[in-house]
């Protein structure tokens, strides 16, 4: 334990000289200060001290300025948190990832930083030096290439970026979290001679893209989160190519399955780190590691959210293999292809094409050339981005030429085939993802170079065979003057466009002016689409419905269908597959719509769906607009908003009425127990709540406050109750409740169904979860009065509460809630609600006495039996305080009523001394038991509780007069036990009590006779402690009686 200790302590001073130091970035010094207030809990824990509560920034609860709700939830949490830490500690290896590896799949987006640090490799000449993510599994690339062009003098070609070498591979998302394996790869073309060893002195081919080997490296764990290190410098060994038929992806999965690598000191040296969130995010919250100059690399597909703004028209396009004839030659050729684009016209499009990020655009790009190789195969990924509007115009072509390693040789090799494909289909659709087996088309190189010679031809041969004509044959194959070769040639393509689809349906609706006799059939096919390509085009989806509502505006033609349109996209992104959407079309509501009728429509459609819901066919469509409530209801404010700017308040009564309408329909809906419509109000009872905090803004709080309690008392008896708590509680949690004039309206319908199903002990869990929302907003000070509405709480619910915790038992999962809840009502209930309290039984007297009874017996029995562990000292604190408060307030009212001789209850009164006692002589009041500074503490802040209470018990057993002698001797022992504790001003106001009880016997019977035995009454250190405290108190005089009752006693 010590050893144990000594190391945290070393842990934390360490930490917190790096807080002093004030040189840590705000995301690391915000995650060391949890790490910090992680490890003195757990401190805590293990030297059995008390539990301490924070709040989210770490920083310790002040239980006067908490509510009592709020601290029983920190309290809940800080204990689960810390016995997940007790168990993170035993398994030592996991203790550090956890967390971080669960806020990384939190995560919508991450990204790898990768700083590269230096390159060992004898490589003789310039190389491109080429790093990406791979998937060992599925054996492709999933991110661009970061490019860094090296000299033959071992630094980078751009010397500035000596030492800043950085690059972050963003767009990673959950899916990448789940691949078996991700692997980091390095590719080093060199760019010279066709051969190192060639020292002819004939003039030799330079710039040829040469293989030369690979560096990988395992970073799955760095990617789960699992390991973290930024300082930590990794040593990637190279591997070198060991032949021409030793393709570079070869070479990468032999090197993955290799065990070791016999790199002979040859690699990279490099750091990396895991990032959270997308590039804007990293480079806010990650200035120190990613600025501007940072390269950029994305993953090769989109990322799992597409945010409006993020206007993308990539494609990347993979040189897959080739199978070349040799032709004349004797061997096979070293084969070169070059991509480029070109528009119909056969111009060509200059710098669309990207190798890697950290290298400017290109205008065409040239393979690695594998020396006499027939079957060469590349795997070589480049970017093509092209402007949205010269897409349709553009084709990509891929030039064919025979490389030789003499210059003068090579000067002569003209371009021996050309391959191409149009980047846009014949239905306007863009090029199909996936692989295509090109056409080889031969011809004279001056007709290979122009784009008119072969732009008619069919481009793959899947097209060929389409259009009648074999796709393979021994021999050539003539179409006009170019030649169909015998070679082949593959290539993968994947576009990633948000303004260009693959999707002839959702083209059809983006394009619906060009064809409005399809338009009904485009809206209706829609529905079919595939959810990811309809999330992709988010935006321009939006905007084509609205627009169709608006340029239809005087015709209800297209509204349904746009409304269950509008209804299936809203469904797709509440789909957990596309919940990241979420903020896209928050963005898009709030920036990009602009349909200022649509809420007219909008409106009517969903009250003609709500009036015929019991119709056939229309309860699952319903369903599912109510699911869309939230984001329907966006719209319609919105819309109402944007035209309140434009027309000022125009319409407001029509639009007011048509909302009125809207909500008594779903209203009388809730009517009747009919089995069909249950999922429907089901749906309504879950989704309504959702757009209160935007209808407020169009429409008077009050009325909508109306509408809900109508909503509530509508759901018949009996029938979806747990649907119907949750529903309340959603209301609670709104801005709606936290308004004064509202609340006196919801609040009297919200306890009156607390009360009903408390009574009747039905889901419990969601009662509790209601109760202690509402009394956390009534704790808050920026919600107006709220003195009646606890009154009205107290009223309704708190003996109902008192019962319920009556009924638990103490192995209960909700007795901490309900206890937390009952303590909530008697903290916020000021001395006017207690003087209120007696009234709300009215004239029956025994009512008033059960209350107290029933009170007094739960409060003895939950400070004899706390229900919070022993180290929630500032809960049980809290609790004795506010039970103190309660008692003494609870004290007046016997006073009051029950004193005189005709209302006097004797098993009130004794209760009450017997609470009053069990109350002091608690353990966790008992401050000599604690440690100097927490005494000093405790005294601090709630002062010795003991000395107030036993106070009180002096003044009540006074003012009992003619009535004391109903108390003893049954009252001795208890009032014995009060004076045994070592607290001396008790003491001396309590053991006078001890002559007092004796005068009134001997007053009351002359005679100590009657005293029962000692045995029944006293404690068996009582003796000595009773003799010589009364002694300074008494007179000679008083002994003389004294001294029977002290033999009847001892």
């Amino acid at each position: 334990m010590f050893r144990t200790v000594r190391h945290m302590i070393y842990d934390l001073i360490e930490w917190r000289s790096q807080i002093l130091s004030g040189t840590l970035p705000q995301d690391e010094l915000k995650e060391l200060k949890k790490k910090v207030t992680a490890k003195i809990d757990y401190g805590n824990r293990i030297l059995d001290l008390d539990l301490v509560v924070r709040d989210e920034d770490g920083n310790i609860l002040d239980p006067e300025l908490t509510s009592t709700i709020s601290l029983f939830r920190a309290h809940e949490i800080a204990s689960k948190q810390v016995e997940e830490r007790l168990q993170e500690e035993k398994s030592q290896k996991q203790n550090i990832d956890i967390n971080r590896q669960a806020r990384f799949a939190a995560t919508p987006s991450l990204a790898l930083f990768v700083n590269l640090k230096n390159v060992v490799c004898k490589i003789g000449e310039d190389a491109e030096v080429l790093m990406s993510l791979y998937d060992p599994t599925e054996s492709r690339f999933i991110s661009e290439n970061y490019l860094v062009r090296w000299s033959s003098s071992g630094l980078p070609k751009d010397i500035d970026r000596l030492h800043n070498l950085r690059a972050v591979f963003t767009d990673l998302g959950s899916k990448d979290l789940k691949r078996e394996k991700i692997s980091f790869v390095c590719q080093i073309v060199r760019v010279g001679r066709m051969e190192l060893r060639d020292n002819n002195t004939r003039k030799l081919t330079s710039g040829l893209r040469r293989p030369f080997g690979v560096a990988v490296m395992d970073v799955t764990d760095i990617i789960n989160g699992k390991v973290d290190d930024e300082d930590k410098q990794h040593f990637i060994p190279f591997q070198p190519v060991a032949g021409e038929s030793d393709f570079l992806q070869t070479v990468i999965n032999k090197v993955i399955a290799a065990k070791e690598v016999n790199h002979k000191g040859q690699g990279l040296w490099v750091t990396l780190k895991l990032l959270p969130g997308d590039i804007h995010q990293i480079r806010k919250e990650f200035p120190h590691l990613v600025d501007r100059t940072t390269a950029v690399a994305r993953k090769t597909g989109f990322p799992e959210i597409i945010m409006p703004g993020d206007v993308r028209n990539d494609i990347y396009v993979t040189l897959v293999q080739g199978d070349f004839d040799k032709g004349s030659k004797t061997t096979a050729k070293n084969v070169e292809v070059t991509v480029s684009v070109y528009d119909e016209d056969g111009k060509r499009l200059e710098h669309v094409i990207f190798p890697g990020a950290g290298d400017e655009a290109i205008s065409e790009y040239k393979s690695v050339i594998y020396y006499q190789v027939k079957q060469p195969r590349w795997f070589e990924t480049v970017k093509v981005a092209i402007p949205i509007e010269d897409v349709n115009r553009s084709h990509l072509r891929f030039t064919f030429r025979h490389r030789s390693s003499q210059d003068s040789k090579d000067k002569s090799e003209k371009i021996f085939a050309l391959a191409f494909v149009k980047l846009m289909r014949y239905d306007g659709t863009t090029l199909r993802d996936g692989e295509h087996d090109l056409i080889v088309y031969k011809a004279e190189a001056k007709k290979l170079e122009d784009a008119a010679a072969y732009l008619s031809l069919p481009s793959t041969k899947a097209e060929l065979e389409e259009k009648g004509h074999a796709a393979t044959g021994r021999g050539l194959q003539s179409l006009g003057s170019c030649t169909i070769s015998r070679d082949s040639f593959q290539v993968s393509t994947l576009v990633c466009s948000t303004k260009l689809t693959q999707n002839v349906d959702l083209l059809g609706l983006l394009k619906w002016r060009s064809n409005t006799s399809l338009l009904q059939q485009n809206l209706r096919r829609l529905m079919k689409v595939d959810g990811g390509e309809v999330v992709k085009f988010l935006q321009d989806t939006l905007d084509a419905l609205f627009n169709i509502m608006m340029e239809n505006s005087e015709s209800e033609t297209f509204d349904t269908l746009v409304f269950d349109a509008l209804v299936f996209i809203i469904g797709l992104i509440a789909d957990r597959k596309f919940q990241h959407f979420n903020p896209v079309l928050e963005t898009y509501i709030k920036k990009h719509f602009s349909a200022t009728l649509a809420y007219t429509k909008l409106t009517k459609v969903l009250r003609n769906y709500v009036d015929n819901a019991g119709k056939p066919g229309v309860s699952e469509q319903l369903c599912r607009a109510m699911k869309a409530l939230e984001y329907v209801f966006k719209f319609i404010v919105r819309s109402r908003v944007l035209f309140n700017q434009l027309y000022e308040s125009k319409g407001e009564a029509d639009f007011m009425d048509s909302l009125l309408q809207l909500f008594r329909s779903i209203s009388d809906m809730m009517r009747g127990a009919s089995e069909q419509a249950v999922r429907v109000k089901g749906a309504a009872l879950k989704y309504l709540p959702t757009i209160v905090n935007d209808v407020k803004l169009v429409f008077d709080p009050k009325e909508l406050s109306k509408m809900f309690t109508d909503f509530i008392l509508n759901v018949p008896v009996g029938l979806l109750t747990i649907q119907k708590l949750y529903c309340l509680i959603e209301i609670i949690h709104s801005d709606l409740f936290t308004q004064h004039d509202c609340r006196e309206i919801l609040l009297p319908m919200v306890t009156d169904q607390l009360k009903y199903h408390l009574e009747r002990q039905e889901d419990l869990e969601a009662c509790c979860q209601l109760l202690s929302d509402i009394l956390e907003v009534l704790y808050r000070r920026d919600v107006g009065p709220t003195q009646r509405h606890v009154q009205m709480i107290m009223e309704k619910l708190l003996r109902t509460v008192n019962r319920t915790v009556i009924s638990m038992g103490r192995d209960s999962d909700l007795i901490g809630n309900f206890v937390a809840c009952m303590t909530a009502i008697l903290r916020q209930m000021e001395d006017c609600h207690y003087a209120h309290l007696i009234k709300t039984f009215g004239k029956m007297r025994t009512d008033v006495v059960d209350f107290l009874m029933e009170t007094f017996i739960m409060f003895k029995n939950l400070i004899g039996k706390n229900v919070y562990p022993s180290d929630w000292v500032i809960m049980n604190m809290m609790q004795n305080k506010v039970f103190l408060r309660a008692i003494n307030q609870y004290a007046d009212m016997l006073n009051k009523k029950f004193l005189d001789q005709a209302n006097f209850e004797l098993q009130l009164w004794n209760n009450y001394f017997h609470l009053a006692v069990a109350f002091l002589t608690q353990e966790s009041l008992q401050l000599e038991n604690f440690s100097s500074a927490k005494r000093a503490k405790i005294l601090n802040k709630y002062g010795d509780m003991r000395r107030q209470i036993g106070f009180e018990i002096r003044d009540m057993w006074y003012n009992l007069g003619q009535h004391k002698i109903k108390f003893i001797p049954e009252m001795v022992g208890p009032m014995l036990e009060m004076t045994l504790l070592p607290e001396t001003e008790l003491r001396k106001a309590t053991i006078p009590i001890f002559f007092d009880m004796m005068q009134c016997e001997f007053h009351s019977t002359r005679s100590f006779q009657m005293t029962s035995k000692p045995e029944q009454e006293s404690p068996s250190r009582a003796p000595g402690c009773g003799r010589s405290r009364m002694a300074p108190h008494t007179s000679p005089c008083s002994l003389r009686p004294a001294a029977g009752c002290r033999r009847a006693l001892f």
